[in-house]
């Protein structure tokens, strides 16, 4: 009698691939959620950051942030260009009230190196 296979070693290359990589992702959130942001969780720490994500389209950057705090934020859009002709840019400080959400929205010519986003205190 032929020995069963397991069910991950009867699915086909690219779905095995594709669920081993879906795992590794879940793992990978469990301990980012598990972690949390650095003083989340200790009395007194500082809680004014906005929570923001990021995103590269093309040559287009966006950036969407929360501010789920009591405490205005203000957040800035960093843009790294690819080209070294490309001119980096930093956009306008924008304030985030307390439940305020903020779209921000940049360029490059070409492509995009990174995108990151600043916070400080208004």
């Amino acid at each position: 009698m032929r020995p069963r296979r397991s069910r991950l070693a009867r699915l086909s290359r690219h779905r095995r691939r594709a669920a081993v990589l879906s795992a590794a992702v879940l793992v990978a959130s469990a301990f980012t959620v598990a972690a949390g942001r650095p003083g989340q969780d200790r009395p007194g720490a500082d809680r004014f950051h906005a929570t923001c994500r990021t995103e590269i389209r093309g040559s287009r950057a966006l950036a969407y942030c929360h501010n789920p705090y009591p405490e205005t934020d203000r957040v800035r859009l960093h843009v790294d260009c690819a080209r070294w002709w490309d001119i980096d840019t930093v956009g306008a400080a924008v304030d985030i009230p307390a439940a305020g959400y903020v779209r921000l929205a940049d360029r490059c010519w070409k492509e995009i190196r990174s995108v990151r986003v600043s916070h400080e205190r208004p």
